[in-house]
């Protein structure tokens, strides 16, 4: 959680700083006003990337050298981030140098759902992939390091590919592959029945036109469902070596929901999709707070957008329930503003007036 946020020479924003509640913050103003900056610079914090440009370089404020961010977090802790042209990225967290970002992501678990949110229909099977794989992150201690030792297994077995080796020395790697695989496929596994339970219960409140809706999740290993994962990666050696990699495995699970058992994304109307998005982070929000009893920072870029008045009235009063800091953007608000929201008003880079 956020107390405290200071960001300078980023896009449009020369200096700006806000104090922003626990609950629920609303930035608004004119296109172009450096609202959706606001939000950038939190997730450049998080994260240390940009979910608008590749490049840093982009979101630099033109004419200038350098941009900073600086928060204060949980237990008054500070973290600064500055990303210099000539020197590159610098983060410090309680004032010594970062090495690792996901010490980061550890301290500030951040959810993004930005304008454009239908990525879980439109991005395939990696997006859905990383969206699952965050809530892992912030619950199971573990997920991190048989991820990592995943990745680099399938990095050597799929050198070992690539250089044409034989196939006994190319199945050396096959053992601890499987080992890590099966790990994170039961990881998964687990937390999709949490991920189904806490959807059910506030996608209805979100969208209440599904009140008496059926979900079901359904979900795809990345290798057949009839033998283990070692097995598949034996039995599979010769179509691996004429393709060039290893097919087989967690790095190609996928998984999809069913709404009456029903593809949701042919049925569901843009703004519903929005509401599915939001209604998948909330339950990702609430499982991180019950296991690790840690509060999510949720972005949401354009609350007005496909939401009418109702529908955004409806998010909000879920979100007054969750265990999350929110930041939304909008041009303009349809929905009651309550005493307890914060109400930041920016134009042109800058906050012109607020209620917090």
């Amino acid at each position: 959680m956020l107390s405290q946020l200071t960001l300078s020479n980023l896009r449009n924003i020369t200096e700006l700083s806000i104090r922003p509640t626990a609950g629920i913050n609303l930035i608004v103003g004119d296109n172009g006003s450096g609202k959706t900056s606001i939000l950038e610079a939190i997730h450049l914090l998080s994260l240390g990337r940009s979910f608008r440009t590749r490049s840093l370089k982009n979101i630099v404020q033109f004419g200038q050298q350098q941009l900073q961010v600086i928060a204060k977090v949980k237990d008054n802790i500070p973290v600064g981030l500055q990303f210099n042209l000539t020197a590159g990225l610098q983060i410090r967290l309680n004032n010594a140098p970062l090495k690792k970002l996901s010490e980061l992501a550890m301290q500030l678990p951040l959810q993004l759902i930005p304008a454009n949110c239908h990525q879980f229909f439109e991005q395939g099977p990696r997006y859905r992939r990383q969206l699952l794989d965050w809530g892992l992150f912030h619950v199971e201690p573990s997920f991190n390091f048989q991820w990592q030792s995943y990745r680099k297994v399938l990095q050597q077995r799929n050198s070992a590919i690539r250089q044409r080796k034989n196939a006994e020395e190319i199945q050396l790697w096959d053992t601890h592959l499987a080992r890590h695989g099966e790990t994170i496929n039961a990881y998964r596994q687990k937390q999709l029945v949490l991920l189904l339970d806490q959807f059910e219960q506030v996608f209805p409140r979100l969208c209440p036109e599904f009140r008496e809706g059926t979900f079901a999740i359904k979900y795809r290993t990345g290798w057949s469902k009839d033998i283990a994962l070692d097995e598949s990666l034996r039995v599979s050696i010769e179509r691996d070596r004429q393709l060039g990699y290893t097919r087989s495995g967690c790095h190609a699970a996928d998984w999809s929901f069913k709404v009456n058992d029903a593809d949701p994304s042919e049925i569901f109307s843009r703004g519903q999709q929005k509401l599915f998005s939001l209604a998948l982070s909330m339950a990702q929000a609430r499982i991180t707070e019950s296991i690790n009893h840690q509060k999510s920072i949720l972005l949401l870029d354009d609350i007005s957008s496909e939401l009418d008045h109702s529908h955004q009235n409806n998010v909000l009063t879920e979100l007054a329930t969750l265990p999350v800091q929110s930041f939304i953007t909008a041009t303009a608000i349809d929905a009651k503003i309550s005493d307890e929201i914060g109400l930041f008003h920016v134009k042109q880079g800058m906050i012109s007036d607020s209620k917090s």
